[in-house]
């Protein structure tokens, strides 16, 4: 929301651009800024990172070491752009923080906008927002007070407190009056709410739709009845689903009271949606957050809890292994094909939960529907259940020579991949009907139950069969 330093750069037509040409962070300049800094060159340095924007220059400063960092910082002095703060990842936004000090941090947090600069306090430590909150003006103080106060990554947290709201009664004229006279609107904005004389919403109008009707005509007249709020308290993420399903620019947001406080815009919606997507990626793989820029002692730690429950169950695999070893001592052959059977299952399973969890996510997955989808992930377990036994299975009789091996394999393939798509689909349903994120645990439950199945399939055909 904050103001590009720069205007894009457009290329004539018929060129091919580049996206980091568009971006504005090429290799030379990246290279050229760490050689500046490296010779002391901090004039250079600051002349060669003033066109770039502040997404570009957060960017930039995450590319840098910790020592580079910290010199571009002061170089920049009282020209560092506040919104590059609100662009930085979680621990760069940390670590610069603390490099600028309560006082030069309260400064810039005064010329964000509230929503900005309330996500850019959320991240500092409880006793550094005290030291902040006492830098800032009593207005501002209030509202950002007022905004801590909202549930996390709920509406509240996301919405800006600078929006245009007009009664019902204006005209055109007076709303276009309104608009050049106020001096506290935002810096950019594409709707007014229409609010009755209990500041509650009841439409809304495109700057468009007053600028192509005649100066007299009620705005009443004009507005977009059916509009759609969100409550403060809703979940960012359901914010970021209405805005997909209703193809919207804005929306208000309303308390407790059904009162008109805040609005949300499209451009905070695609910060969302990214941090959502983000967040669902990293809990598939086990890890709690992005910590690409986190210290290594913090990042092994923040990853030690997965690690250790991912050692956990596959004892418990071993354990079913192990009810088998007079078998496997036997026949030594079953060793060597039993991981093919498992990592088959494991990858079948990883697929139909990938799609399932992504499908919670944006809704198009519910009970509505589950079981027709279950039906499906059967067929599909059943179709490439039949080809890969047929293929793995010939295989292995081929090179064992030994037609019951080589059944074994085919069944145990069969049934392994059938169970792998039924388990990657209910799994996130179970988890989510339960009330935990299907994202966090999906994958470590579906490795589990797919080894064993996987090993207990295998093993067990194999011993009623070979023994």
């Amino acid at each position: 929301m904050g103001k590009n330093m720069l205007e894009p750069k457009v290329k004539p037509e018929g060129l091919s651009v580049r996206a980091d040409e568009l971006l504005g962070l090429s290799p030379e300049l990246i290279n050229s800024v760490r050689d500046s800094l490296r010779e002391q060159n901090q004039t250079r340095a600051k002349m060669i990172v003033a066109s770039l924007r502040a997404s570009e220059f957060a960017d930039l400063l995450q590319l840098l070491s910790p020592n580079l960092r910290r010199r571009l910082i002061e170089c920049m002095g009282t020209d560092f752009d506040p919104q590059v703060l609100a662009e930085l990842e979680g621990d760069i936004q940390e670590e610069i923080s603390e490099q600028l000090g309560p006082v030069s941090l309260a400064n810039m947090i005064i010329r964000l906008d509230i929503d900005d600069a309330l996500e850019l306090i959320i991240t500092l430590r409880k006793d550094r927002q005290r030291e902040i909150l006492k830098q800032l003006p009593s207005e501002l103080r209030n509202l950002v007070e007022v905004g801590l106060a909202f549930p996390k990554d709920s509406a509240g947290r996301l919405m800006g407190r600078e929006f245009v709201a007009v009664p019902s009664f204006w005209t055109v004229d007076d709303t276009i009056k309104f608009l050049r006279e106020a001096d506290n609107l935002p810096n950019e904005f594409y709707e007014i709410f229409i609010v009755n004389p209990r500041h509650r919403p009841i439409g809304k109008v495109s700057l468009s739709n007053i600028l192509r009707n005649e100066k007299p005509t009620k705005i009443s007249s004009i507005m977009l009845s059916e509009i759609v709020t969100v409550p403060a308290i809703m979940d960012q993420e359901e914010v970021a689903f209405v805005f997909s399903q209703k193809d919207l620019v804005s929306v208000p947001v309303v308390d407790e009271s059904y009162r008109l406080i805040g609005v949300i815009t499209v451009d905070d919606v695609l910060d969302v949606i990214q941090e959502e997507a983000e967040e669902d990626i990293m809990r598939l793989g086990g890890v709690k957050s992005d910590d690409l820029y986190s210290a290594a002692f913090q990042t092994g730690r923040s990853r030690f809890s997965w690690l250790f429950l991912n050692l956990i169950t596959a004892i418990v695999v071993s354990i079913v292994i192990g009810i088998f070893e007079s078998t496997l001592e036997q026949i030594v052959m079953l060793a060597v094909l039993m991981p093919i059977v498992a990592s088959m299952g494991g990858n079948a399973g990883t697929q139909t939960m990938t799609v399932a969890v992504r499908a919670l996510a944006t809704k198009e997955l519910s009970d509505t529907n589950a079981m027709r989808v279950m039906g499906k992930e059967f067929l599909v377990g059943v179709y490439n259940g039949i080809l890969f036994a047929t293929l793995v299975g010939g295989v292995a009789w081929f090179w064992t020579n030994s037609l019951k091996i080589g059944g074994v394999m085919a069944v145990a393939m069969m049934i392994t991949l059938i169970m792998a798509a039924l388990s990657g689909m209910t799994i996130p349903l179970i988890l989510q009907r339960a009330g935990t994120d299907p994202a966090i645990a999906s994958g470590v439950v579906l490795t589990t139950i797919t080894d064993i199945i996987a090993f207990g399939v295998f093993l067990g055909f194999a011993t009623l069969l070979l023994l």
